[in-house]
């Protein structure tokens, strides 16, 4: 009996050690079923977060996911169109009355220098020689030439190359070699910038006066070169006289840029330009004051 009893107490407890172990099994298995829907969720919530965030960043589509190609280029640079588009003829810019104060006996002896684009680059020159026999002569040497610059998207604006030029124009006028009491006077009422450089040069012919006029008007930059000599015996002439005349020339050739010269209206300006290679490149000689000056005066 004693033996019997033993043997169903043991039993009793192996039946509840897998009662527990059963028990057991059942919890985690409904915490795991629990857990499951909420990570599936919690998943889908991150997914559908990340779908949003790329629509509001990306305005509208995945980045990572766009199709190759399907960005729009970037526009190409742009700058201010130039003002002028064209130049007045050179001969024709000065009235015959402007010619006669600046050289009386070459009113008609106006010569146009090389160029092998007159739209960008001209030049005209004029020389006078009044002789008075024994008494010597009188010589005068007038040169106006414009250059215009178109705006190009690499350079920049007409009006910041002409601008650069104009300075250059003058330090030339300034350094000229030989020259002697070099002045320099700003001048008003000739287009946007204007400069006189005035200087003496000695020359075996005699000793001349000479006046540069540096003016730039917007995106053309007109120089004036005016030289004066008494020759054989002939008294020197005035440096002021001839300075007002040169302003005066200067004044009247910015003007024809202004107005298109020869009756035609100057270019009307729009919002942007693509880039050009019109007057791009180093001027001509024919637009150097200390060239053209040093060649005649």
């Amino acid at each position: 009996m004693q033996r019997v009893a033993v043997q169903r107490n043991d039993q009793r407890a192996r039946n509840e050690r897998n009662a527990q172990r059963r028990a057991g099994r059942l919890r985690r298995g409904l915490v795991c079923a629990a857990a499951v829907p909420a990570v599936a969720l919690f998943a889908a919530a991150c997914s559908s977060g990340s779908g949003d965030s790329a629509k509001d960043v990306g305005g509208g589509s995945n980045p990572a996911t766009a199709p190759a190609g399907s960005t729009t280029a970037p526009s190409s640079s742009t700058v201010q169109a130039a003002k002028y588009q064209t130049l007045p003829k050179p001969c024709a810019a000065l009235s015959k009355k402007t010619l006669t104060q600046l050289v009386p006996k070459g009113v008609t002896s106006g010569k146009d220098g090389a160029s092998d684009d007159t739209a960008t680059r001209s030049s005209c020159s004029w020389s006078s020689l009044d002789n008075n026999g024994v008494k010597g002569s009188q010589f005068r040497w007038l040169n106006i030439s414009f250059l215009r610059f178109d705006s190009d998207a690499g350079r920049g604006t007409g009006d910041k190359q002409a601008e650069a030029y104009y300075t250059t124009q003058l330090q030339d006028a300034q350094s000229v070699s030989g020259a002697k009491n070099t002045k320099s006077v700003p001048v008003t009422g000739a287009g946007d910038q204007a400069t006189v450089v005035r200087y003496d040069l000695k020359k075996k012919e005699g000793a001349f006066k000479q006046q540069t006029v540096v003016a730039r008007v917007a995106n053309v930059v007109v120089t004036v070169d005016y030289n004066g000599a008494g020759l054989a015996g002939e008294k020197t002439p005035d440096a002021d006289t001839l300075t007002k005349a040169a302003e005066a020339a200067a004044k009247e050739a910015v003007a024809a840029v202004a107005t298109g010269g020869n009756g035609s209206a100057p270019a009307t300006s729009s919002p942007a330009a693509t880039p050009s290679k019109s007057a791009s490149g180093s001027p001509s000689a024919s637009a150097s004051p200390s060239k053209s000056s040093a060649k005649k005066g």
